[in-house]
């Protein structure tokens, strides 16, 4: 019978390209505390410059709202008239693309990285995530590592997304399935 009380993590192996020096990362952290997790500070316009200083590409019109957690600014684009909600997790271990006119609902997650369970190590695993032009992520919904969703798809509350969504679908359920498709009047 094996002790289960501890955990053996010698043999555990992390190997993160970060793409910015230990500096950079300190100051990013406390960046983010203060302007992006804080509820209070509710000036977006703060928040699109402070992406920029970091070096994400943000376009025009991109909304941040309140408490918004974003790990790795220099791993993110986001796209023209995109909204980011309250308490949105981006968890952005690798790169991630979010197109125009994509709306990111609250508390929603976008998490690029995942562990190999398979293997005594516990590597760590990470894939980008692509969110095309007019994706719409709802409320509590959860983007795996390595997820597309194609233009104008929907993940719809609290559902999780672990492949690709395909375009004008909405989908839903852990796993997403689709449910019907999207058509938009224009």
């Amino acid at each position: 019978m094996t002790d289960r009380s501890s955990v053996d993590i010698s043999i555990y192996k992390a190997t993160l390209n970060v793409g910015a020096s230990k500096f950079k990362q300190i100051l990013w952290y406390i960046i983010n505390i203060i302007f992006f997790k804080n509820p209070f500070n509710i000036l977006s316009s703060s928040k699109v410059f402070l992406l920029k200083a970091f070096g994400a590409r943000v376009g025009e019109g991109v909304v941040i709202k309140p408490a918004v957690n974003i790990k790795y600014p220099w791993k993110l684009a986001i796209g023209d008239y995109s909204w980011v909600g309250e308490e949105v997790w981006i968890d952005n271990l690798e790169y991630i693309s979010i197109g125009d006119n994509v709306c990111l609902s609250q508390g929603c997650m976008l998490l690029t990285g995942n562990h190999d369970y398979t293997k005594k190590s516990f590597d760590l695993v990470v894939k980008g995530i692509v969110l095309e032009n007019g994706v719409w992520i709802g409320a509590k919904a959860i983007v795996c590592p390595g997820t597309i969703c194609e233009s104008h798809s929907v993940l719809s509350v609290h559902s999780v997304a672990s492949r690709r969504l395909e375009a004008y679908r909405i989908y839903q359920g852990n796993p997403a399935l689709p449910i019907k498709s999207r058509n938009i009047n224009f």
